[in-house]
């Protein structure tokens, strides 16, 4: 089994990559800002810690000794760019230093494509908040591109995920293009990807889609 260091571990999609994790009998380090909020988040082969993924010595000091890390943290209390380009930059800053390699992160379906070339986010009438929102996540994968990390960047459907659907374990890889049909999709489901990808990575330094 591996050691798995989530990032951003007390969110929405982090809590079901943690379960999906330990459930699969992987060690599991559940990194957050404030551990005392995240009470219910500990468990067997899950071990909880206090951690800043914008702090590259934070980073390194947390991911020491891990196999690979996931990194699904956000924040509101900041721009997105800020926010994901100094995320981006700690990890490649602190992985390196704690000798790991492989990077599963979670992306946005505002960057993938509608046609070649063009991406949701530069389409006619897309919401100027969500645009600026979404280059933030841009600034991300600007740095990893840089960077000598095996990463790889999921992005769901470009819609909101359902918080409480039941994990189906079904899920399809695409390219970096929206994906099509139904574009309902849980964090149950995602979680499942993410730990594929962190388990047995298929994918290599590319931003995919996943969806239903």
């Amino acid at each position: 089994m591996s050691r798995i260091v989530v990032f951003g571990a007390g969110g929405r999609a982090g809590v079901k990559v943690v379960a999906e994790a330990a459930g699969r009998g992987h060690e599991v380090t559940a990194v957050v800002r404030e551990p005392a909020k995240h009470a219910g988040l500990g468990g067997e082969r899950v071990r909880v810690v206090a951690g800043d993924v914008t702090d590259g010595g934070s980073v390194a000091e947390t991911a020491a000794g891990h196999d690979v890390a996931v990194q699904v943290a956000a924040r509101l209390d900041m721009s997105s760019a800020e926010f994901y380009g100094a995320a981006s930059r700690a990890l490649v800053e602190g992985l390196g230093r704690a000798g790991v390699s492989r990077l599963v992160a979670l992306g946005i379906g505002s960057l993938l494509e509608v046609s070649p070339g063009v991406r949701l986010v530069d389409t006619p009438g897309f919401p100027d908040d969500a645009r600026t929102f979404s280059l933030g996540h841009a600034v991300e994968l600007e740095v990893l591109e840089k960077s000598g990390l095996d990463w790889v960047v999921v992005a769901p459907p470009p819609v909101m995920l359902d918080t409480e659907a039941p994990r189906t374990g079904r899920y399809r890889f695409g390219d970096g293009r929206v994906p099509q049909g139904d574009p309902a999709f849980s964090y149950a489901d995602l979680a499942v990807a993410l730990v594929d990808e962190a388990e047995s990575p298929e994918h290599h330094r590319v931003q995919i889609s996943v969806s239903s």
